[in-house]
């Protein structure tokens, strides 16, 4: 039952995915990431609202916050009850910029997450609770949207250690 649910859960993130890319255009007013030159921090805080999908920082709604600094750290989550089955996730993750260019940004990544999914309180997952150091990618897709792609070596409470994608998308806001 757990993974009819997940596959229900990445379709509808797909979707989603697709919806914000085919909706987004131009012409709006909207806000970016400032350009700086290779290598400086922001002079302002900026905030990005999106969604996100990782094996290790969460699936679902994602808030990102950058600080006039070199620093970052994103929040995700989200959750889904069909009749008894209950799943969700929650993340933290946090960026340190190595590189800042006007068409793109390179960061370091640390994060933890736990998954769950169950009935009755029993989570059926094995390694629920997962950790990962990685590296990752951003690049504007335009009109204040910003797409983020991330590799993770990500430790799951069941012993495991495997490298593992994250990708998220956002629009930003000062």
């Amino acid at each position: 039952m757990g993974t009819k649910i997940m596959r229900r859960w990445r379709t509808t993130c797909s979707v989603l995915v697709m919806m914000m890319l085919g909706l987004h255009t131009q012409g709006w007013a909207q806000a970016s990431l400032p350009a700086t030159e290779e290598g400086t921090s922001l002079d302002r805080h900026v905030f990005g609202i999106g969604i996100a999908a990782g094996a290790v920082s969460g699936i679902g709604l994602s808030f990102r916050h950058h600080f006039p600094a070199r620093f970052s750290y994103q929040i995700t989550g989200g959750i889904i009850k069909v009749d008894d089955q209950l799943s969700y996730t929650i993340g933290v993750e946090m960026q340190y910029d190595l590189i800042r260019k006007p068409t793109s940004r390179l960061f370091l990544v640390a994060a933890v997450g736990y998954y769950y999914s169950g009935k009755s309180g029993e989570n059926t997952l094995e390694g629920p609770g997962r950790a990962g150091l990685g590296v990752g990618g951003e690049v504007p897709l335009g009109g204040g949207f910003h797409g983020t792609g991330e590799v993770l070596f990500s430790y799951s409470s069941d012993g495991n250690v495997l490298p593992l994608p994250q990708i998220g998308f956002y629009y930003y806001f000062y």
